[in-house]
């Protein structure tokens, strides 16, 4: 929750490096690095997505979501890794996120799970919430619970682990963490919704956007972009195939 004191200028410009998929008037589509919070929140008001995106942007950044998330449609959680875009006008944000509401947006996940999944494919429709216990976390059927939807396949298995793709249906947060934790089926490294014993020793899920797909709010013509997992990922599947053979 936004603190009441905080001032405009406490969320500045910040010349932070950005790998920049697609520009043009209306988007910007960013692959966020692992570790790099989306907008500022609570005591944190340096060094995010959004402080990046004003130095660049300047003032061409709708203002929909208020002075703290100029641009910002949807978001990625902090140690997930990949594509993102961002409205650079009101109009372009307005269609964006119609159509994240429409469910037409394309979002492709690759994610490392605890143990074996036995099935190809699945779905985990459940509704998400917040953790009554915990305010940090979301639970299935949780307070203020919403309708939350995400398919599955299984691209590679370990033994003690699984490869998957996750496309999502709706947006909740920690959607892809939530429903994988709900299925016995954790992501790896994940300091909240992993297994109770390994949770101290988590530094961030295994979890990587790697398709982005939308409607061009001016053009209308669909656009996709695919992003490759950082290397602590590669290199996490390497070192599972090589244990596997």
């Amino acid at each position: 929750m936004e603190s009441e004191d905080r001032t405009e200028t406490e969320v500045v410009p910040e010349n932070i490096p950005l790998e920049i998929v697609y520009e043009d008037d209306d988007v910007i589509v960013v692959d966020k690095p692992r570790g790099m919070i989306v907008h500022p929140a609570d005591r944190t008001v340096s060094g995010t997505l959004v402080n990046a995106l004003m130095y660049h942007c300047g003032d061409r950044l709708s203002d929909v979501n208020g002075k703290f998330r100029p641009g910002i449609v949807h978001r990625i959680d902090k140690d997930t890794s990949g594509l993102i875009m961002a409205a650079k006008n009101n109009e372009a944000h307005a269609s964006l996120e119609r159509q994240l509401f429409l469910h037409t947006v394309t979002r492709r996940y690759l994610a490392l799970v605890r143990d074996n999944i036995k099935e190809e494919t699945g779905t985990v429709d459940m509704p998400i919430g917040r953790d009554a216990k915990n305010r940090i976390r979301r639970a299935v059927n949780g307070i203020g619970c919403k309708h939350a939807v995400t398919h599955y396949r299984v691209i590679e298995r370990f033994g003690s682990a699984t490869l998957i793709e996750c496309v999502l249906e709706t947006g909740r947060t920690h959607q892809i963490r939530v429903h994988m934790a709900f299925i016995n089926h954790p992501l790896l490294e994940d300091p909240l919704y992993g297994w109770r014993k390994e949770r101290t020793k988590a530094v961030g899920q295994m979890l990587h956007a790697a398709v982005l797909g939308f409607t061009h709010p001016s053009t209308g013509r669909y656009m996709e972009f695919q992003s490759e997992p950082p290397a602590v990922f590669t290199e996490r599947v390497a070192l599972l195939r090589k244990r596997t053979i």
